[in-house]
């Protein structure tokens, strides 16, 4: 028997169930090509902006505060996600670019 596609798929015991609203204004997205990172103790800052090609400046576009924890499973689906990313449409290629200070990812 063929899954229903419009169902979500089963939720594993023990993993509660969440429904995600969101506005109309976050639907829409905003386009970023640089994270600049920072944390103390408590958090991380996600600063995720976008430079312009030929100007030197760039213009936040959103911040995340976010827990150790939870910076930490981010990495992990992120990680998890790029790997069945490439697996379906194939490698990911990072070009050479000059080195950027401590906590700017571009």
């Amino acid at each position: 028997m063929m899954s229903d596609p419009t169902k979500p798929p089963p939720v594993p015991d023990g993993i509660p169930q969440i429904q995600i609203d969101i506005d109309d204004a976050t639907a829409q997205g905003a386009y970023t090509n640089l994270v600049l990172l920072n944390h103390n103790d408590n958090e991380f800052v996600l600063d995720f902006a976008y430079v312009q090609p030929a100007t030197p400046r760039a213009r936040v576009r959103a911040r995340i505060l976010s827990s150790p924890r939870h910076a930490k499973r981010l990495l992990r689906a992120l990680e998890l996600n790029i790997r069945h990313y490439e697996e379906r449409f194939g490698r990911i290629e990072e070009p050479e670019l000059p080195p950027f200070p401590s906590g700017v990812v571009s």
